[in-house]
């Protein structure tokens, strides 16, 4: 087969350091945006990025000759850098040191979608930590809580 091809749908959640809530709505829309700029110089076309107050969502195609922690990194590192420069109450900013990464089925991107454009909603109701617990088990991954939360 002369040719590679690949389509691999990513879903991505990650905190800020600690839980800080440190993403407020001066800075969420550019934060996107430019989260999503870093993902398509990586060739991974963003689907949606959306955050609340201590953490972030990211729906992308992962490009072909990434890996997905190289897309992590690049995607945490840059955006922790540049939220940086956008105030002093940022300077200190920071993400967690680790993140949960899960594959999306094609079927099942648009129902994926709807559930990060609702953060707000859902979380007046349940925590991160809660969240992010009920994705693990879901996707049968197998997690030791002293070491999940950083």
């Amino acid at each position: 087969m002369p040719q590679s091809l690949a389509r691999l749908n990513v879903h991505l959640i990650f905190s800020t350091k600690d839980r800080q809530p440190l993403i407020d709505d001066g800075v969420r829309d550019s934060l996107h945006r430019y989260m999503a700029v870093v993902l398509q110089n990586m060739k991974c076309p963003p689907v949606l990025i959306n955050t609340v107050e201590d953490h972030a969502h990211a729906l992308f195609d992962l490009a072909r000759t990434v890996s997905v922690s190289q897309a992590v990194e690049e995607l945490k590192t840059s955006s922790s850098k540049w939220i940086k420069s956008q105030g002093v109450g940022l300077t200190a900013f920071a993400w967690q040191n680790g993140y949960g990464a899960f594959a999306v089925s094609e079927s099942n991107v648009i129902a994926v979608r709807r559930y990060i454009e609702g953060q707000r909603e859902h979380h007046r109701k349940k925590t991160f930590q809660e969240e992010y617990r009920e994705f693990l088990i879901k996707h049968q991954v197998a997690f030791d809580e002293r070491y999940v939360w950083d």
